[in-house]
């Protein structure tokens, strides 16, 4: 798999060349369609392993206690979401633009997110402040409202129980800028050079990809993705995006 360093390489050699550019694209074409048909290859058994295990599970509840069950369970579930998130991870430069208000869609996912917590019982506190009149986006909708869920995801599994997660989002000239914060267990300054690394993850059963997968889509919308921290007290990501 290609890394960011890759890519960048990559685009500029096709803007000083045209030849390298028309190789270039085709290799990268074959390059996300060689990775889509082995996800794609790969989870659909895999999706068959784990549904007969939960109808197995079902019929029979005594398995629950055999030894090692839920560890096998919990690692069919986390292959499953590990090729989900791949395919996602794949695709996450391939974009398709609409024009959009983009106000709308963070109160909408600041909205499912809210409700999310509450289906789950959860006593983490949410809350968000959208400013009105960002206006109108140009950009593919389903790509950012899922690096806006990473985010988000992300801040949910940093926080204890009671935590506590933001999301702000306001337009200052040109730029869009959007922040999500939580009171978490931050990140040491020795880890934040690397967490937008594919597969590198510090959390237990993480793929390493949701935040990686966040920075390609804010830079494929030719924005910017940053995070600070302080450990113990809270950690913000900062996305800006270019109107």
């Amino acid at each position: 798999m290609f890394n960011n360093i890759d890519i960048n390489k990559m685009n500029r050699l096709m803007e000083e060349n045209k030849d390298a550019k028309q190789i270039i694209s085709r290799l990268l074409e074959n390059h996300h369609t060689t990775v889509s048909m082995i996800a794609h290859e790969i989870r659909n058994p895999l999706t068959l392993v784990s549904s007969s295990l939960q109808i197995m599970e079902a019929q029979h509840p005594e398995v629950k206690e055999f030894y090692n069950w839920k560890q096998m369970m919990e690692d069919v579930q986390f292959m499953c979401n590990l090729l989900n998130e791949l395919s996602s991870f794949n695709k996450s430069t391939i974009l398709h633009h609409s024009v959009f208000s983009i106000e709308r869609l963070l109160r909408n996912v600041a909205v499912s997110f809210a409700i999310s917590l509450d289906a789950a019982g959860s006593d983490i506190e949410f809350t968000s402040h959208i400013e009105s009149g960002i206006g109108d986006f140009t950009g593919d909708k389903v790509k950012l409202e899922e690096m806006l869920l990473n985010l988000l995801k992300n801040a949910k599994d940093a926080v204890e129980a009671d935590g506590k997660i933001s999301l702000t989002a306001k337009k200052e000239e040109d730029t869009i800028i959007i922040q999500c914060t939580d009171n978490g267990y931050g990140i040491p300054e020795d880890q934040m050079s690397s967490i937008f690394e594919p597969f590198v993850t510090y959390k237990e059963n993480g793929t390493g990809l949701g935040l990686s997968l966040a920075k390609q889509i804010v830079e494929a919308h030719g924005g910017k993705i940053c995070a600070e921290s302080t450990p113990g007290i809270n950690t913000t990501f900062t996305v800006t995006l270019p109107v």
